[in-house]
């Protein structure tokens, strides 16, 4: 089984990433949520035009699934070096995002 590394172990490896090809100037929050709306077009992309039914069997190609699990690396990589430069713990704010929700859409045993 291959161990997942944790998100602040990712979010050192992108930054080493970024700094051993100076990139840190150009990693400015703009900047950064550009590419992640970028990155995100790129995902829409390759669902635009299916079907509901052919966008639940995307992962059944394996072109399409490649391309699906590069996209969905490249949002998460911005995303969480945005959360880096912003100084935002991702897991947190989720955390606290999903008890909001909780309380403003109780379900019918709530």
């Amino acid at each position: 089984m291959t161990e997942h590394p944790d998100l602040p172990e990712l979010q050192r490896r992108l930054a080493r990433f970024a700094a051993a090809r100076n990139w840190q100037p150009y990693h400015t929050p703009k900047n950064l949520v550009a590419a992640l709306s970028v990155e995100a077009s790129e995902l829409v992309e390759i669902f635009q035009w299916l079907t509901p039914e052919e966008s639940a069997r995307v992962m059944d190609d394996p072109d399409t699934a490649h391309r699906v699990r590069d996209e969905v690396a490249d949002v998460l990589a911005y995303l969480l070096q945005l959360c880096e430069v912003l100084g935002v713990d991702p897991l947190a704010v989720l955390s606290a995002k999903i008890d909001r929700n909780e309380r403003r859409f109780p379900t019918a045993e709530s």
